[in-house]
């Protein structure tokens, strides 16, 4: 979107500017006319900050391939942790019978069911329940957290029919667990937690194996279920999309937060330290919010990073996902709103509250399509209770295209550097064929322009020859019944076969 708006006070009469210069002329000294024809200096900057011509796009998809190779070979080289998942057996589509999923990554979890009928029949038929932890529940102990999510998985497990329905003799139900806290994985079914994130204050879990924390929570409940699968949701949604799909091989998760994994091979991973997949290939989950080389940043990103709670970390995250693109705005309007009296001769007071403007937000502006940008009007007030003009609201959808467009082709450029980095170990492998990338998330699936300027930095690397193979396919919800069919691709008993 090309940037040709101004910023417009209410009233250029108003005698009391900063330094005691009269309001109208301080905004002349400041490059800002009121014939409406120059962009205020403070976007003229942050459009020159965040540009991601072709040049930077490639800087950050070579140090992207350079810092994998780094975190494949240990875990001590920084940047990219590039953490095994365990995952070397995918779905394959023959699997039958029926398999649990637990899907907990925050205040409500989900649990999932699903029939499956081998290669002819595929998923026969799923069912699906949300379960809301109680809040009191995050700050009391293992036991009693695990204890709750067990008994809701028996409730599910009894309503679904299957409390009446008999295994084989010696089995038990099987379930994929998607556990989307920090975790040491120790192998597909283990995992040490290493801290509680999101709210979660639990007592007496970090330390401890996840796994057996359900494990004996369902012991507890009498249910007749073992965890055969522990993964994060960016490595369930690749297995959920493979299914269907076998040249997936990447999957990314763009949403609240933002994660990528990749299949790769075994022989490439040198922090195996001797263990060889009989598949020869094993899942690696990236972790890419970690990573922070190349990356164009302004004195926003800096002042949210050093206020935020992990400051000098997760940096690629607080620059692409939807958590923090609405807080970057809202800290470019308050700038705006100071040095240029955006909304006015006065600042709103709310838009001093740091994460009062969401990126949902920031969407629908960014969306509307009116003659006076009604709905970006409605949305200031309603948010940060300012009024404003329609050249306001022109600088302020430019504000949300400049850091939309930053952030869309940076996840375009990491994406190009997981799939340089698969054809660099595997020459043939991505590059000449069809290769899906599989994407979920809310700020992926609800941003249309987030989208596109993904694609748009993925055709610039690749050209267009390679990058016409390279698809980027939408997969909504798929880490619930990724996580089912894992359970299945690891099972004990080769199929969950019913008496």
């Amino acid at each position: 979107m090309a940037s040709t708006s101004v910023v417009c006070g209410r009233s250029l009469s108003f005698a009391g500017g900063w330094d005691g210069l009269p309001r109208r002329k301080w905004r002349i000294l400041a490059g800002i006319r009121a014939s409406g024809v120059a962009a205020p200096p403070v976007l003229a900057d942050l459009q020159a900050k965040c540009a991601t011509p072709l040049p930077v796009l490639r800087r950050v998809a070579d140090a992207m391939v350079s810092g994998m190779g780094a975190g494949l070979a240990s875990d001590d080289a920084g940047g990219l942790p590039m953490i095994p998942s365990f995952v070397d057996s995918l779905p394959r589509g023959d699997e039958k019978g029926a398999f649990y999923a637990l899907d907990l990554g925050g205040t409500n979890f989900r649990v999932l069911k699903v029939e499956l009928g081998g290669r002819d029949g595929r998923v026969v038929s799923s069912a699906l329940q949300y379960v809301q932890i109680p809040q009191e529940l995050m700050f009391r102990t293992t036991e009693e957290l695990f204890d709750f999510i067990a008994s809701e998985l028996a409730r599910f497990v009894a309503s679904d029919g299957g409390a009446s329905r008999q295994l084989a003799q010696g089995q038990k139900w099987e379930l994929g667990f998607t556990f989307s806290f920090p975790v040491r994985q120790t192998s597909i079914d283990s995992g040490i937690l290493i801290k509680w994130t999101k709210g979660f204050a639990v007592s007496g879990t970090a330390g401890r194996d996840v796994v057996a924390c359900l494990n004996e929570a369902m012991d507890r409940q009498g249910l007749d279920m073992r965890v055969s699968a522990l993964v994060n949701d960016t490595v369930a949604t690749l297995a959920g999309a493979r299914y269907w799909d076998e040249n997936v091989m990447v999957a990314v998760i763009l949403g609240t937060g933002t994660n990528a994994c990749y299949i790769e091979r075994a022989n490439a991973i040198p922090k195996l330290q001797g263990l060889n997949p009989s598949s020869g290939e094993m899942v690696i989950n990236t972790e890419w919010g970690a990573f922070s080389e190349g990356l164009p940043l302004t004195e926003f990103d800096r002042d949210m990073d050093s206020a935020s709670i992990n400051p000098g970390e997760q940096i690629f995250e607080k620059t692409i996902s939807g958590m923090y693109l609405g807080e970057i705005a809202r800290r470019i309007l308050l700038k705006m709103s100071e040095d240029n009296a955006l909304f006015g001769d006065s600042i709103p007071e709310k838009l001093t509250s740091p994460f009062v403007l969401s990126t949902p937000s920031l969407c629908a502006m960014h969306q509307d399509n009116t003659n006076d940008l009604s709905t970006v009007g409605t949305i200031l007030t309603e948010a940060i209770g300012a009024e404003s003009s329609v050249n306001a609201r022109k600088t302020v959808v430019d504000v949300c295209d400049t850091i939309v467009k930053r952030a869309g082709r940076l996840a375009g450029a990491g994406i190009v550097g997981i799939l340089e980095k698969m054809e660099s170990d595997s020459p043939g492998l991505v590059f000449g064929k069809r290769t899906v990338v599989a994407m979920d998330g809310g700020l992926y699936e609800h941003y249309p322009q987030y989208r596109k300027y993904i694609q748009d930095a993925v055709s610039e690397l690749l050209g267009p020859q390679i990058s016409k193979n390279i698809i980027i396919d939408h997969n909504k919800d798929g880490s619930g019944i990724g996580a089912a069919l894992l359970a299945a691709a690891n099972s004990k008993y080769g199929s969950q076969i019913l008496n």
